[in-house]
């Protein structure tokens, strides 16, 4: 844990990591949850193998370093024995990583507010019970929203994704982004343009395909095509971790808030964005390289 900051909540712990032995050509996915950590870890898998119907088993490929749920000295013997090319997925900001001179770090954002929604929906799908008094059934006092604007970046809090924790991701990625071995996508980027996505990746990961197979390898990541397969494409899936599978999956839109907030709701986000952010940042953190577009 050298020069590394501590995250340690109910459900992740960042010392797990020591015992992961990083080799030149890893990957490394980092993100906050629902983001978009699963389709980008798609997408490394679809072209680590250059085969549109690999069996991409996440959560034991390329797995989830961070969760307390699995041994890590199970996790880490895996790892280890593992021949080929590596990737594994991390919800800690990258101040909590060992930052490695040559292994890659593929950093996702999204909209804070669409990521807020969508880990909504994410919490009713998993049997857990840790996050029930954030996420209560039936909010008429917007517990939930309160929860998200004033928790921490850390410890218990961190783990229930408020928005604390996706503005300490971001600056964390920020911070390090002039590294020629970490690179920042945004989800709507993603949306705008999956066939840019995979080119820029496998540039980044010096990959290379003929245009057949490329069409290929974006068609099997669109999310028509995963949720479609949820039992294939979630983590975990098919083995019964999940309520459903395909509810992982559950619309992969933008702009889920919206309606949703209260105007005193929305000028409290807003006026946490613009302390922690200047416009240039917030811009991009929320809309990706476009910024908003009105329409």
């Amino acid at each position: 844990m050298k020069n590394r900051k501590l995250y340690l909540g109910p459900l992740t712990d960042n010392r797990r990591w020591d015992m992961v032995r990083i080799r030149p050509d890893d990957v490394f996915v980092v993100t906050p949850p629902k983001c978009g950590t699963t389709w980008m870890q798609t997408i490394v898998s679809l072209l680590f193998s250059g085969d549109p119907e690999v069996e991409t088993e996440l959560s034991l490929k390329m797995p989830w370093v961070d969760n307390r749920i699995r041994e890590m000295p199970e996790v880490a013997e895996r790892l280890e024995a593992m021949k080929h090319r590596r990737s594994m997925k991390s919800h800690t900001p990258m101040d909590g990583l060992p930052l490695d001179d040559h292994a890659q770090y593929i950093c996702v954002f999204r909209h804070p507010l669409d990521a807020h929604f969508s880990f909504r929906k994410h919490v009713k799908n998993i049997p857990m019970t840790w996050f029930d008094s954030w996420f209560p059934e039936n909010d008429e006092e917007g517990i939930t929203f309160r929860r998200f604007l004033d928790g921490g970046a850390e410890g218990f809090d961190g783990d229930a994704m408020p928005l604390a924790h996706i503005l300490q991701h971001y600056k964390a990625a920020a911070a390090v982004s002039d590294r020629p071995n970490v690179s920042l996508f945004h989800y709507a980027d993603m949306k705008r343009d999956l066939k840019g996505t995979f080119s820029r990746l496998a540039d980044i990961l010096d990959m290379t395909y003929s245009e057949a197979v490329m069409e290929q390898l974006v068609q099997a990541a669109t999310f028509d095509n995963m949720k479609d397969k949820a039992e294939r494409y979630a983590p975990s899936g098919g083995k019964g971790f999940f309520r459903s599978d395909a509810e992982f999956f559950h619309s992969g839109t933008s702009g889920k808030w919206l309606g949703k907030l209260t105007v005193d709701e929305l000028a409290n986000y807003d006026s946490i964005m613009n302390a922690y952010l200047d416009p240039k940042d917030r811009a991009w953190l929320e809309y990706g390289s476009r910024g908003k577009v009105d329409t």
